[in-house]
């Protein structure tokens, strides 16, 4: 009992930096409206603040992982904390820079150095809070109970912010980054109180490296063809996760004259449908395998996708939102855009699904493969900017072909490309 009391703390400290990772992530997507607005920007230029938020991961996901095995979890907690802590102060800053009548470009780069520097924190977090809440609970049933209560709260972070942000911005037209500033106060607030509470407790530390030379073997992850095809598929995936509700919030406040606060409260629906997606992936799958799961929710999603481009703008429905005073009201919509937001239900159990098939199989390269995979988030902020390209280039609706290629490539993996053709590498 005095266990559980003394780490009460801790893992509501890393609820709430679950909470914040989706936040401060989710942040660039309604910024991706306001930096169109405020600087007159294309749609490729109005993802730039995702890309650099996501492409930290490409920089930092095996660095944070050295580091988790040097510092221990509560030192690197304390280190993301820190970073993150700046990061959005600097993306604070780049606001307050446009009101004291800084240039664009100037403007512009800081906020660009707030998002990348955010991103490296993420990456940190991501990193530690897993392994420590599973290492708070003592592991087993109740250390992967305590990660599936986080995952939750993460949800809940990428369901709120852009429906607050898009409250906050107002008037699209005359929308700035300082509009956005409570919510970034919140986000500093939220990491202060989280460092605070950190420093001062004392928790297990299992996994600190003794330093020791590790002799290079024949064979790596890298030797596994599933795990190969399942890297390109990690990275595919944040992309599609992120680029569905991105694209949609340009499309509606910009070609669909949709006002950013209604706007922000559809596509916090999604998020809110990848939390009930979660929940009902968390309560069946122990009775339905990963494969099965992921074949099911890439054909459903492709429908999704497919009935979303070719539905006519002209038929509207009106559809269930997450509004901002945490209730649920109904919005008027395209259904087209219905259909993309419904593809929330059919991301939300595909990282696990990629994640479960990629390291089956791979026994002690399982750590490293931990590793590659949180480098290759990096896609979250690399696709959004190939499909904001295309809108520019093409049209909104043209845009979605990548996510249409993306579910198609989760297909054959779940079908194919997961089975393990290198059974022969030793593993033990």
């Amino acid at each position: 009992m005095e266990s559980k009391k003394s780490y009460a703390l801790p893992i509501a400290m890393m609820f709430a930096l679950f909470f914040m990772i989706a936040f401060v992530t989710g942040l660039q997507n309604p910024m991706g409206v306001i930096i169109k607005s405020q600087f007159g920007a294309s749609n490729v230029v109005s993802q730039l603040g995702n890309f650099a938020n996501f492409i930290a991961y490409a920089f930092m996901g095996i660095p944070a992982g050295m580091l988790l095995s040097k510092i221990g979890y509560k030192k690197t907690a304390l280190t993301a904390i820190t970073v993150g802590f700046i990061g959005v102060g600097v993306t604070y800053l780049s606001g307050l820079m446009g009101n004291s009548g800084a240039g664009n470009n100037a403007i512009f780069s800081v906020y660009l150095l707030g998002a990348l520097v955010s991103g490296f924190s993420m990456c940190m977090l991501n990193t530690v809070v897993n392994p420590m809440l599973n290492t708070l609970g003592g592991g087993g049933n109740k250390g992967n109970q305590l990660i599936q209560l986080g995952g939750s709260c993460n949800s809940i972070g990428a369901t709120i912010v852009p429906v607050l942000v898009g409250y906050l911005m107002g008037d699209v037209s005359q929308a700035t980054i300082s509009d956005a500033a409570p919510a970034m106060w919140i986000a500093m607030g939220i990491f202060a109180l989280a460092f605070l509470v950190l420093s001062s407790m004392s928790i297990p530390e299992p996994y600190i490296e003794k330093e020791q030379k590790v002799e290079k073997g024949k064979y790596s992850a890298w030797s596994f063809r599933h795990f190969v095809l399942g890297v390109v598929a990690i990275f595919i995936y944040v992309g599609v996760e992120v680029g569905i509700p991105n694209i949609a919030n340009l499309f509606m406040t910009n070609e669909l004259g949709i006002a950013p606060s209604e706007a922000g409260t559809i596509v916090g629906t999604y998020w809110f449908l990848m939390l009930i997606g979660r929940l009902i992936g968390g309560a069946v799958g122990a009775k339905v395998s990963s494969r099965a799961m992921l074949s099911a929710v890439s054909v459903i999603g492709l429908v999704f996708v497919l009935v979303g481009m070719f539905a006519p703008l002209s038929t509207k429905i009106m559809m269930p939102v997450f509004q901002s005073d945490i209730s649920f009201g109904m919005v008027e919509v395209p259904i087209s855009i219905t259909f993309f937001i419904l593809c929330g239900l059919c991301t939300s159990v595909m990282w696990g699904g990629i994640f479960n098939l990629a390291v089956e199989g791979l026994g002690k390269y399982t750590a490293a493969a931990s590793g590659i995979f949180m480098m290759m988030v990096c896609g979250g902020g690399i696709l959004p900017v190939i499909q904001g390209w295309i809108a520019d280039m093409t049209s909104f609706m043209s845009s979605y072909w990548v996510i249409f290629g993306g579910m198609l490539y989760f297909l054959f993996y779940a079908l194919v490309g997961s089975r393990n053709v290198n059974k022969d590498i030793p593993t033990e």
